[in-house]
C-alpha cells in the first residue's frame, strides 16, 4: 500500500499513540506473538508479501516499492520470534537486466510456486509479473482487459499459487459486495468465482495453507484509531469457494498495518505469519505477527 492521504504528517504524534493503545488489552484468540523489526537492512520499510519457508524458520519478503529481501527467523523454545537477520533489499528487475521503471514498482502481492518459480501482482500499473528466479528477469502474463477497470491504488495486492501451480489474484477492493478472484492457468486468465465482503474489510494478502484451504488477509481501516486484521479461509471447490472460516481477527489497534501472510505448519497445527506495510513513516512500525489458525471460531 502506497501512502495514503488519510494520515498527514501532522497527525503522526495522534496516530502513533493510538498504534501503540492496545498494548494493555487482553491478547485476540489465537495469538502467538509478535516482533517488532528495528535494525533491518538499509531501506526496510514498505513490506507487503511475505512467504515463509516450510518450516517457519526462513522468509522472503517484497516492498511495495519494488525491492526483495530474504532473511531468517530467531526462534525461541516456544517457537516465537526473538530476532531477524536479513540481506540487503535488491530492486526487481524489470524484462531485462535493468529494474523496473520508475512509476510501475508498486508490488504488493508475492507467491512462490512448487517449481521454484515467484509470481507478484502489482497495485498501481496492474498486472502480474512471473521471476523464473527472484534475482532474473521478469516475465510478463497476460493481462486482462478488466484489470484495467479496477483503481489504480486499490487493485491486486494479493496473489496466491496452489499446489499444481495455478496463479489467483484478487483486487482490494470489492464490486459489488465482492471480491473477484482472476485464476491463471493453461497460459489464460479467467474469472470463476467471487469472494464475499463481510464488514469493513478490505483484501491486503492471500496463500494456500499446506492444507489446501486459500487464505485471505483483510485489512479494517479506522482513522487514528488504527487497523483491525482479519484472516478468512475458504475451500476452493469447482463450483467456487466453500466452508468460510474466520480463522482470526484483532481488535482496531492490536496490530500495525499488517499486509503480506505466510501460512505454514508446525508441530500445533497451522500458522499464520504476518508482517506490516509501514509506509515508510516514522510513527509506523514493521511488524511480524504470529497467530494460530482457527483460534477464534467457537
Amino acid at each position: 500500500m502506497r501512502r495514503r492521504s488519510f494520515l498527514g504528517l501532522s497527525g503522526a504524534a495522534v496516530a502513533a499513540l493510538a498504534l501503540q493503545g492496545s498494548a494493555g488489552q487482553t491478547p485476540p484468540q489465537g495469538l502467538i506473538g509478535g516482533y517488532t523489526w528495528r535494525d533491518g537492512p538499509k531501506g526496510l520499510g514498505g513490506l507487503s508479501g511475505l512467504r515463509l519457508s516450510d518450516d517457519g524458520s526462513a522468509f522472503t519478503a517484497i516492498t511495495d516499492r519494488g525491492g526483495w529481501l530474504s532473511g531468517r527467523f530467531d526462534r525461541d523454545a516456544a517457537g516465537q520470534i526473538t530476532g531477524v537477520t536479513a540481506g540487503p533489499i535488491t530492486l526487481l528487475r524489470a524484462l531485462g537486466a535493468s529494474p523496473l521503471r520508475k512509476g510501475r514498482t508498486d508490488s504488493e502481492g508475492l507467491a512462490m510456486a512448487p517449481d521454484g518459480s515467484v509470481y507478484i501482482s502489482f497495485e498501481h500499473e496492474v498486472r502480474v509479473l512471473r521471476y523464473a528466479r527472484l534475482d532474473g528477469p521478469a516475465e510478463n502474463l497476460p493481462t486482462p482487459e478488466a484489470f484495467a477497470t479496477f483503481a489504480p491504488n486499490q487493485a491486486l495486492e494479493a496473489v496466491a499459487v496452489d499446489a499444481k501451480g495455478v496463479v489467483f489474484t484478487l483486487p482490494e477492493v470489492p464490486g459489488k459486495g465482492q471480491f473477484p478472484v482472476w485464476r491463471y492457468r493453461d497460459g489464460r486468465w479467467d474469472q470463476p468465482f467471487a469472494l464475499p465482503m463481510r464488514g469493513g474489510f478490505y483484501a491486503v494478502d492471500a496463500d494456500f495453507g499446506p492444507d489446501g484451504r486459500f487464505y485471505l488477509l483483510e485489512r479494517d481501516f479506522h482513522g487514528l484509531a488504527g487497523f483491525a486484521s482479519r484472516v478468512r479461509s475458504f475451500r476452493l471447490g469447482r463450483s467456487g469457494p466453500k466452508d468460510e472460516r474466520v480463522e482470526m481477527q484483532s481488535e482496531v489497534g492490536r496490530h500495525d498495518n499488517l499486509e503480506g501472510l505466510s501460512v505454514w505448519q508446525d508441530a500445533q497445527g497451522i500458522r499464520l505469519t504476518m508482517v506490516s506495510d509501514d509506509n515508510f513513516m516514522f510513527f509506523q512500525r514493521t511488524e511480524f505477527v504470529e497467530y494460530r489458525a482457527g483460534a477464534a471460531r467457537v
